[in-house]
């Protein structure tokens, strides 16, 4: 006897399908029922054969699998064709089971077919096919990895949608070529490996990329960071203080920088740089967005990371985000930015602030200490592995060579276990005394502004303000017009 833990219900292209999470009694792992409508066999004949006269009297152009407006479109013309095809071939199926095969055509034809679904379903992370012979596997948000009932035919369907995927970015798979990094057009990574050299068949591991990001309200509700961590982070942001976010895999990394981007004031240049789409900043800023792309088959059209980051720094950015610090070459361009007055924001694989100066003044990254002095803060995220919640473990000032004891390093904020709570360890030194000389702000103000952001994120929670341009409205119009909005906010009753 199964016992339920969860249910809700998901839609994809116009189908709505039935999610049950249970755990069985003598299984180990909870699974991830979903609850798919069936095609009879003699309709999916006729399946096959509306899909190879679809192939033959649509064509579809390389501009058309590789721009989301024109896939979306394509897409749109491709189900109204199907459902022509539906009603002339198969009149008996009823209009609400015609809809579900035409969304089943378009699904198989230009998507994943059920895997689908599970792009949909806002609380998974991760999708991962391990062969033709096993279920697909899940990482769910609130209930971590799930066997599926899901199951892909055969191997070849599995290297047809990995050879479908790196089409759209110009890469092919095959038996020369076997393995494959790639990215949907939503912006979900993948990763494709071919038998034989993944054992047991052909595999794929999508990482979903978040249909809504995280704000700043999120992260409070959740406890990933206090208000008053918040308000303090926030200011550093605002006077144009470096910072780059530590962590280990899943930590959370960029989603926090993500969350901390909505403090960037408005009148200014933002541009990002990622080796795959996660960053999603308020429509109000003026953000330019840059992806690294890889090389083809043939090993033509490389741009790096850093072919990236050396241009972006022509194009006059006043805040520069890096996905990820990965080589030497890429931390001395960022760290050289720093250094010549550009507020920069990346993150970086450690597991605490002492680790994190470790990598970075270490082979392979070997920053000299002297440059490393342009990094102000490190804020490293954490996530327990048994609970699933991710915290702001620590959040670190670096010192001076001439301030530094032991570490160079002085811990600011840090989380606590016991309680869940997220304690202030010392007062700023070097970040304060930079805001105080750069702003020409003393104690009293600073202690003032802070309060002023804390009220502002309060009230950003009260009213439960989620998505990131509404956020980044709020945030804008504190540094445009903090009179207006802290009369709005006092005239709804915060406390």
């Amino acid at each position: 006897m199964a016992e339920k833990i969860d249910r809700y219900t998901i839609e994809s292209e116009g189908t709505k399908a039935e999610v049950v999470i249970e755990k069985q009694k003598n299984e180990s792992v909870k699974k991830y029922e979903i609850s798919i409508p069936k095609i009879s066999e003699s309709t999916e004949l006729y399946i096959e054969d509306i899909k190879n006269d679809l192939l033959k009297n649509i064509t579809i152009s390389k501009n058309e699998i590789g721009n989301l407006e024109e896939f979306e479109l394509l897409k749109k013309k491709l189900y109204k064709e199907a459902n022509l095809k539906i009603k002339e071939e198969l009149p008996s199926v009823a209009t609400g089971d015609q809809k579900f095969v035409s969304s089943m055509i378009v699904q198989e034809m230009l998507g994943l077919g059920k895997i689908e679904f599970l792009l949909n379903d806002d609380q998974i992370e991760e999708i991962c096919v391990n062969g033709s012979k096993k279920p697909v596997w899940i990482y769910h948000k609130v209930h971590g990895w799930l066997k599926t009932n899901i199951e892909i035919e055969n191997e070849s369907q599995i290297r047809a949608y990995a050879s479908s995927i790196g089409r759209r970015v110009g890469r092919q798979i095959t038996v020369n070529h076997p393995l494959l990094d790639a990215h949907l057009l939503g912006g979900d990574r993948v990763n494709a490996t071919l038998s034989p050299l993944s054992i047991f068949g052909n595999t794929l591991t999508i990482r979903k990329f978040s249909r809504k990001p995280w704000t700043i309200t999120d992260h409070i509700v959740n406890k990933t960071i206090s208000y008053e961590a918040a308000a303090f982070m926030w200011l550093c942001i605002q006077y144009e203080l470096n910072l780059v976010v530590a962590g280990g895999t899943a930590s959370g990394k960029t989603s926090f920088l993500n969350v901390l981007s909505s403090f960037f004031p408005p009148n200014q240049r933002v541009i990002s740089i990622e080796q795959t789409r996660e960053i999603t900043l308020p429509s109000n800023l003026q953000w330019v967005p840059l992806l690294v792309r890889q090389s083809t088959s043939e090993g033509k059209g490389e741009v790096s990371m850093l072919d990236l980051m050396v241009n972006s720094l022509r194009m006059r950015p006043d805040r520069l985000l890096v996905g990820e610090i990965r080589r030497a070459e890429e931390a001395s361009v960022l760290f050289e930015a720093m250094h010549t007055g550009h507020s920069v924001y990346s993150t970086l694989h450690a597991e605490t602030a002492s680790e994190t100066m470790k990598r970075l003044i270490n082979k392979p990254i070997e920053i000299p200490p002297v440059v490393l002095e342009s990094l102000h803060l490190i804020a490293v995220m954490y996530r327990d592995r048994r609970s699933g919640i991710r915290r702001l473990f620590e959040l670190n000032e670096v010192l001076p060579m001439e301030r530094k004891e032991k570490s160079t390093t002085k811990p600011l904020f840090r989380w606590r276990p016991t309680g869940d709570s997220i304690r202030k360890e010392e007062a700023s030194i070097r970040c304060l005394d930079l805001i105080k000389t750069f702003a020409q702000m003393n104690d009293r103000e600073i202690a003032q502004d802070l309060s002023e952001k804390e009220t502002v994120l309060k009230w950003l929670v009260k009213n439960n303000i989620r998505d990131v341009d509404g956020v980044g409205e709020i945030i804008s119009q504190f540094y445009n017009d903090s009179e207006s909005l802290f009369k709005k906010i006092m005239s709804r009753g915060q406390k």
